[in-house]
């Protein structure tokens, strides 16, 4: 039972990394690892991290889609930037994965929404300044998202450690 709360616990510092990381479920999988030390531990105890887990997880979701807003409307961004983000986001991550194994992705995480949110404004206004403004704003905006998901991550965490650490033996 307790190399099961250790591995749990190394999937759980996966999901931290997944909440930087495309690809990876950041607090879906911390979530899921509390689960199955509940269903296996009972769920004694393990209402309020699950329930910390599960709040972060929905408040994350929508928190993606509203930084990345939040960022475009306050660089002045059309739908067509915003939109050109999130398909530079899926091809950076996705085009660079084969081309750099090791920073491909997390390279493509900044690159693609970057260059796809300057392309996508560049067609809709056709000015290279106001593209480059609201590709910033965008940038801005899905960084302060993941900062923000990171460190929901990492409470998620610590308040599990904290009520369950004491009971393990």
């Amino acid at each position: 039972m307790i190399a099961l709360y250790w591995i749990l616990i190394l999937v759980m510092l996966v999901g931290i990394i997944g909440a930087v990381v495309p690809g990876i479920p950041g607090l879906g999988l911390i979530a899921i690892a509390i689960a199955i030390w509940g269903f296996t531990a009972g769920f004694s105890g393990l209402w309020i991290p699950l329930t910390v887990a599960i709040v972060a997880l929905v408040f994350t979701t929508g928190l993606d889609f509203l930084a990345t807003y939040w960022g475009a409307k306050k660089a002045g961004a059309s739908r067509w930037g915003v939109i050109g983000s999130m398909v530079g986001l899926v091809l950076g991550v996705l085009g660079l994965l084969p081309a750099l194994p090791v920073g491909g992705p997390l390279l493509g995480l900044l690159i693609g929404p970057l260059l796809g949110a300057m392309v996508g404004e560049f067609l809709y206004r056709r000015d290279l300044m106001l593209a480059m403004k609201a590709a910033v704003g965008i940038l801005v905006g899905n960084l302060v998202g993941v900062v923000i998901h990171v460190l929901l991550a990492i409470a998620t965490v610590i308040v599990f450690l904290a009520t369950t650490l004491p009971t393990v033996h």
